[in-house]
């Protein structure tokens, strides 16, 4: 059974750099593509980075761009660093994992992903 765990999430400020992990379960996920989604409430989910198998390629969300990273293993996790936070980063952050390398241009397509986490909230404060 394929499961997938964020952790990480919590209060910042405004400013702070923050880090999320996701560490998946049920197989071995060097070759699938992972990534991060958000949703704010009252918002539609959104895409917020992604990253191929082995790491050739990422992808960022305009919002976050420049001021991110994903890191991965080649095993099972990957990571969401956020630098430079702003109150509208605030949301509940998901984990998605989909078999890679899938096409570059639907990487932000949430439902190319058939694997979700649970959901970390992270709320920044002004």
């Amino acid at each position: 059974q394929v499961q997938l765990v964020e952790s990480g999430g919590g209060l910042v400020q405004a400013g702070d750099s923050l880090k999320l992990s996701c560490t998946a379960s049920g197989r071995t996920f060097s070759d699938y593509d992972m990534g991060w989604f958000r949703q704010a409430p009252g918002r539609e989910r959104e895409f917020v980075a992604a990253i191929s198998p082995f790491g050739r390629d990422t992808y960022f969300a305009d919002s976050i761009k420049g001021r991110s990273g994903i890191p991965r293993d080649y095993v099972s996790s990957v990571y969401l660093e956020m630098n430079s936070l702003r109150p509208e980063d605030t949301a509940v952050y998901y984990c998605v994992a989909r078999g890679g390398p899938g096409n570059y241009d639907s990487y932000s397509t949430a439902g190319e992903y058939p694997y979700w986490g649970q959901g970390t909230q992270v709320t920044v404060s002004s």
